[in-house]
């Protein structure tokens, strides 16, 4: 009995050992062993901003760091989604995650809604070639997708949605042969989608909504088997769908919404892949067939026995633009009401009434184009008073010595007057926006119920090389930091209509004060990250129109009026009819003729370029400054308000002092000690670029870095020490902000003469 008995004890013993062998063996397996690593996440954790009740310190990563997970002594995931930055952190947020290359064993990132303002650097697809899950949603990314990412083998899911992200999608990404979710909504991505996308078979959610993609999808993607969600609505996709293959699988719970592109023509088999489909706001044509699910969206299209179409006027005109006729709604024929058919001999009087109409039309068509020849050949015949042939041009062709594109039928999207009339109710008061120097800026609501900018130009009171000009500008930039154009009408003779998008925050001017309604239509002053947020967008379309522009172009009219803001107050550059190249058309007379540039002793030996370049930052520092300030309101027209204003308000600007600043800050604006940091940086930055010699000025691209980067401006730069270093680093950035900032109080009481410009208040949107 006893022996069983200590049998049986040993036995639990035993048990009880293994137990704990087993327990202790896990433990040491999920601690950390990698020194490098140790430090890399350290690393990690200081240029991230993490808080230390997520990442303390003193303890082991894989056991007590939140969204660390080890395996065999290495990390392997890393999920900081969600995560709260500690306030030093939340002061400069900024792509930093270099230390991510020493995790040669990482499977997993997930980052998403933790702030990363940057671009994806290169080194991912180089560096982290086991990473199966990358997660970056909402993370404020800008720049282009890295081709790099194409060598990333055993990604599984990319998610890349809610960002900045700008350009086309790289033909690598065909490669990803392990895929099974490709997330790229909510961007600014453009160009047409590789066919190479559609060779991954193992692809289960492609979402490419919300974008700017054009062409057609490549039809290997419909024939994809396994897809469960295909999301591409909101783009400028066009084409007709194909019909699904044989060998295609009719899944049950798939989902397809292709809402909001161009897409045209029948309603093919494919649509019968998905149990629930969003098919809105195209412009299919035809019977809806019975394989078309009863859960599928269908209006706004051009579909027959279907509510809630397109217009007769908009289905037509948009298959003539594509090269092809409408089929009517299946009625007989557009020129007569639908009625019983006579048996016998209607067919033939339809046939014949028809010919008749379109024999007249086709004449009037001819007469017109006659009459149009001879005029222009008239207008080459007129000579001016100096004997040289100046004769009018066509408003679709160009002044000859403009350099400006031959023809903009192609910009946007055709609109007929009667269009446009309807959508701003004929143009009436209660539509008007406000007058611009260009032409008056009316609010307008189309038929498929978008919210459109009208401009009404009228070329007999304003330049025509200004209405030009403006044509060839959007003919030569897309960029999401410009206001788009989606359309034009040029019927009239006399009168030009441009169609933009609306901003629903309008423009900075009107927005830096907002009506709160909850509050008895109190003003509400917009708080300093989104003032920041402003700032560094229209710097970012600044800098592209100087450096990224083929040739480089700069804005001329740049003030408050003229910087847009979407819902998400996202900046779009507006006010561009006075933007031109800085060579070749700009020459010094029409410099201080046209842009009222700055006149100073440094002006005359500058040339033409480096001037208008100056003017511009010269003026986008009056906005820094009422960012502030709070005062963006200064009547630019008034040379003497101007300089009173700079000449109370720069000499309490002060590197070495930043209590000095508070004198003029805006009051409503709360901010803490360390947002403090940044107001004072950005007053620092607006001094620099109001520098009344033009050459002294930063170039915009360094006052871009110096907005990213505010806490760089104010902590690296207000020492003796620090003025030592600039001087010796002059080809740094911040050498450029603070090169001639340490200048005499007669230097920032010599404000240029005429230095704001004469502002046009009047229009947001002109170009």
């Amino acid at each position: 009995m006893k022996m069983a008995m200590k049998k049986r004890s040993m036995g639990v013993l035993a048990l009880f050992y293994a137990l704990f062998l087993l327990l202790f063996e896990s433990t040491v397996e999920q601690r950390l062993s990698s020194s490098g690593e140790l430090a890399a996440l350290f690393e990690l954790r200081s240029s991230l901003g993490v808080r230390r009740r997520d990442w303390p310190r003193r303890v082991d990563p894989c056991s007590r760091w939140n969204g660390v997970r080890c395996e065999n002594g290495g990390v392997s995931g890393i999920n900081i989604s969600g995560f709260r930055r500690t306030r030093l952190g939340e002061q400069n947020p900024r792509f930093a995650v270099d230390s991510l290359v020493n995790f040669t064993g990482l499977v997993s990132f997930n980052a998403s809604r933790f702030l990363l303002p940057g671009s994806i650097p290169d080194w991912f697809g180089q560096r982290l070639l086991k990473l199966q899950v990358l997660d970056l949603r909402s993370c404020n990314i800008t720049g282009v997708l890295p081709s790099s990412i194409g060598n990333l083998s055993s990604m599984s899911r990319l998610y890349l949605s809610d960002n900045r992200l700008t350009g086309a999608i790289p033909s690598t990404f065909g490669q990803l042969l392990s895929l099974l979710v490709l997330d790229l909504s909510k961007n600014s991505l453009t160009g047409s989608i590789p066919p190479g996308i559609g060779a991954l078979s193992r692809l289960r959610i492609l979402n490419l909504s919300s974008n700017s993609f054009v062409g057609e999808l490549p039809e290997v993607i419909w024939s994809i088997s396994g897809l469960n969600l295909l999301d591409i609505a909101s783009n400028n996709f066009t084409g007709r769908l194909p019909n699904a293959s044989s060998n295609d699988d009719n899944a049950i719970a798939a989902v397809l919404d292709v809402s909001g592109n161009m897409f045209y023509g029948g309603l093919t088999t494919v649509v019968g892949r998905f149990s629930s489909s969003n098919l809105s706001g195209n412009y299919f044509e035809g019977r809806v067939p019975d394989y078309v699910s009863v859960n599928a969206s269908l209006s706004t299209n051009c579909l027959q026995n279907v509510s809630s179409q397109r217009t007769l006027t908009d289905c037509v005109m948009f298959y003539a633009e594509m090269g092809l006729s409408f089929d009517n709604f299946g009625r007989p024929n557009s020129l007569e009401p639908s009625a019983p058919e006579n048996r016998y001999g209607n067919g033939n009087s339809n046939r014949i009434i028809l010919s008749a109409v379109l024999g007249g039309v086709g004449f009037i068509v001819l007469l017109m184009s006659l009459l149009l020849l001879v005029r222009r050949v008239r207008r080459r015949r007129k000579v001016n008073h100096r004997g040289i042939d100046v004769g009018q041009v066509p408003i679709e062709a160009t002044h000859p010595s403009s350099g400006l594109a031959s023809d903009f039928s192609s910009l946007g999207n055709p609109f007929t007057y009667q269009q446009l009339l309807q959508a701003t109710a004929d143009f009436t008061d209660a539509n008007l926006i406000k007058h611009g120097h260009s032409g008056d800026l009316f609010k307008g609501i189309l038929e498929s119920g978008l919210t459109v900018v009208i401009k009404k130009i009228d070329l007999r009171s304003i330049e025509k090389e200004m209405y030009l000009s403006e044509l060839d500008f959007f003919s030569k930039v897309a960029h999401n930091r410009v206001v788009p154009l989606l359309g034009h009408c040029f019927e009239n003779e006399n009168e030009r209509l441009l169609v933009y998008k609306y901003m629903s925050n309008g423009d900075l001017s009107s927005s830096l004060y907002l009506k709160n309604n909850s509050e008895g239509d109190v003003l509400k002053s917009l708080d300093w990250i989104t003032r920041l947020k402003i700032a560094i967008g229209a710097a970012e379309g600044l800098s592209y129109l100087h450096y990224e522009c083929t040739p480089p172009l700069v804005h001329r009219d740049v003030q408050a009026s003229s910087i847009l803001l979407d819902d998400k107050f996202e900046v779009r550059l507006g006010s561009l009819s006075k933007a031109c190249p800085q060579e070749g058309s700009c020459t010094q007379t029409r410099i201080t003729r046209l842009m009222r540039l700055p006149k100073s002793s440094e002006q005359d030996s500058s040339d033409s370029s480096a001037a208008l370049c100056a003017y511009d930052v010269y003026c986008f520092g009056t906005v820094l400054l009422g960012l502030v300030t709070g005062k963006l309101d200064i009547d630019a027209s008034s040379e003497t308000g101007m300089n009173e204003w700079l000449e109370q308000t720069l000499p309490c600007i002060s590197i070495y002092d930043r209590e000095l600043m508070t004198k003029i800050l805006d009051p409503s604006l709360l901010v803490d000690e360390d947002l403090l940091e940044e107001v004072w940086a950005m007053a620092i930055v607006a001094r620099r670029c109001l520098n009344p010699k033009p050459s002294r000025r930063p170039l915009m691209k360094y006052v871009l870095k110096a907005l990213e980067n505010p806490l760089r401006v104010v902590r690296e730069d207000n020492s003796s020490s620090a003025r030592l270093r600039t001087v010796s680093s002059r080809g740094s950035w911040n050498a450029a902000i603070f090169g001639s900032l340490h200048q005499s109080s007669s230097d920032i009481a010599a404000v240029p003469a005429n230095s704001g410009a004469k502002a046009e208040r009047g229009n947001s949107f002109e170009h």
